[in-house]
């Protein structure tokens, strides 16, 4: 590299986050790096880097590296159950449901990473055709059920019906009211398949702020814009209504055959390991390390009617439920 174009180098900037810095930098530098390998780039990004941004790297390197590590014992057993669930005929049903940008897609993909992709499915659905729309609201779900030996994870479910289309008028008050009326009836039909069907269903629950920050996040990021949805650009001002649904949700729809998980998932990490926890502890299978711990942490898991009674008593104390 010639002595000239090194002077021509503009400072690192000031940024918070240690990916933002890089990222940045290299923007910064993009015209005056275009000729060079890719290790060089590499090089002088690094030589322009502060002491304390490159301490910041390291560290958030290592936490990565130690949460990904912390995750691979429960990953193996997930290998382990799903294995148990085919030698048995056995399906799963996950939901993940909850606010937007709680983290259900991140967690689905941890919980995934290393399982056989050829035994389980993880469903999407977008918004309902025409003709969906004159069937029964369970019908396209039923229709994306495992098979004897897999697993299926909803990325949101049927339980749409109660959060937000309600909210944003996707449906009418009538419909609303029906789908809570029978839903834990058409739940308690699949389970009670001969014991082969396992249900387990589980609310990401962030706060406000946090998702407001994930929000901006996806804003800025072109690799996140996707994300956001006509329901996230008004999630944040809709927020109380979207806790009232939540309340209303946990009152009509869990039951002792039927409960929901409320996980907290600020922590992202957190999220993710005690979901894993979750569904292991759903199934008895062959195998169970005797070394890890499986205990949910309390602080992260909630049951569904602790948490229906924490909201009741928010709503006492400030008018309405915090969460």
């Amino acid at each position: 590299m010639s002595p000239t174009r090194k002077n021509k180098l503009p400072p690192v900037p000031e940024q918070k986050g240690t990916t933002a810095i890089i990222r940045q930098l290299v923007k910064n530098l993009d015209s005056e790096l275009k000729d060079y390998a890719s290790n060089e780039i590499n090089n002088k990004v690094f030589e322009l880097l502060s002491v304390r941004h490159k301490e910041e790297i390291v560290a958030s390197a290592l936490l990565n590296f130690c949460d990904a590590e912390e995750l691979k014992p429960f990953q193996a057993e997930l290998i382990k159950m799903h294995a148990h669930l085919e030698r048995n005929a056995k399906k799963m049903i996950i939901l993940f449901d909850g606010r937007d940008a709680s983290g259900k897609g991140g967690t689905i993909r941890a919980v995934t990473r290393y399982m056989n992709a050829k035994g389980y499915r993880v469903e999407a659905l977008g918004k309902p055709t025409e003709e969906q729309r004159t069937e029964l609201h369970m019908k396209r779900y039923i229709e994306r059920f495992p098979h004897a030996g897999e697993i299926v994870l909803f990325d949101r479910s049927w339980y749409n019906r109660a959060m937000v289309e309600p909210v944003m008028g996707f449906c009418t008050d009538e419909q609303y009211k029906r789908f809570l009326h029978k839903v834990t009836t058409y739940e308690e039909s699949f389970i009670q398949d001969a014991g082969k069907t396992i249900l387990l269903k589980l609310y990401f629950s962030v706060t406000k702020e946090e998702q407001a920050r994930r929000f901006e996040r996806r804003k800025n990021d072109p690799l996140r814009q996707w994300k956001l949805s006509e329901v996230d650009l008004q999630a944040q001002e809709l927020w109380n209504e979207f806790t009232e649904k939540k309340k209303i949700l946990l009152q009509k729809t869990h039951t002792k055959t039927t409960p929901w998980w409320i996980v907290r998932s600020d922590n992202k990490h957190l999220a993710r390991l005690e979901t894993m926890k979750l569904i292991l502890n759903s199934v008895r299978y062959v195998g169970r390390s005797r070394s890890l711990d499986f205990s949910p942490n309390p602080e992260i898991v909630i049951p569904g009617d602790k948490e229906l009674r924490i909201m009741l008593k928010q709503e006492r104390e400030f008018g309405v439920p915090l969460s």
